[in-house]
């Protein structure tokens, strides 16, 4: 009978191993799904009036999620996509200069002063161009670039600042919010 016991309950037991497992690695796959999608998530809600120059602004999401994560590799791998995009603008050089100087280098820091200056002509970019739906933010932090400050944007209004991550995530203010039809002449 113990001998019976032990055959039949060693199948049981497997079984229940097996499907815990496979709860536990379906749980890691939604998980890793959902934060996937959450960091290549389009702009909700947002349109720019210039359709390169909001492809332009998808990529650079990426980028910024990437630095907010300090993940140097993946701000590289953005950065070159800005530059496909920006390579077919008519007023896009700059920025793929600046996307340029940040693939060159795998020292985030370096990585984080182009994207100041990146950041800087795609403000320029967008105000220039305007809204057609939507809110962006324009996000300050004030020890950026040996404290003399640098910008970010953003479609959210939390503080994730892109240039010191991990370390001072929250670090930084909404110094402006531009809105739908916003055209600065």
């Amino acid at each position: 009978m113990t001998g019976f016991i032990k055959i039949i309950s060693l199948p049981i037991l497997l079984l229940l191993l097996l499907s815990a497992c496979s709860q536990i690695k379906s749980k890691e796959k939604a998980a890793t799904t959902k934060t996937t999608a959450s960091s290549s998530e389009s702009s909700p809600g947002l349109s720019l009036k210039d359709d390169k120059l909001n492809a332009l602004y998808q990529q650079y999401t990426q980028l910024t999620h990437a630095l907010v994560t300090d993940n140097a590799r993946e701000a590289r791998f953005a950065a070159n996509a800005i530059i496909a995009v920006a390579d077919k603008m008519n007023n896009g050089e700059r920025i793929s200069t600046h996307a340029a100087r940040l693939i060159a280098t795998a020292d985030i820091e370096q990585q984080r002063i182009a994207y100041a200056a990146l950041s800087n002509d795609l403000l320029v970019l967008i105000r220039q161009s305007g809204l057609q739906q939507g809110k962006l933010y324009v996000g300050f932090c004030p020890m950026a670039m040996n404290d003399k400050g640098a910008v970010w944007l953003s479609v959210d209004k939390t503080i994730q600042n892109p240039y010191f991550g991990a370390k001072m995530l929250t670090c930084g203010s909404i110094q402006e919010t531009i809105e739908e039809h916003f055209i600065n002449k």
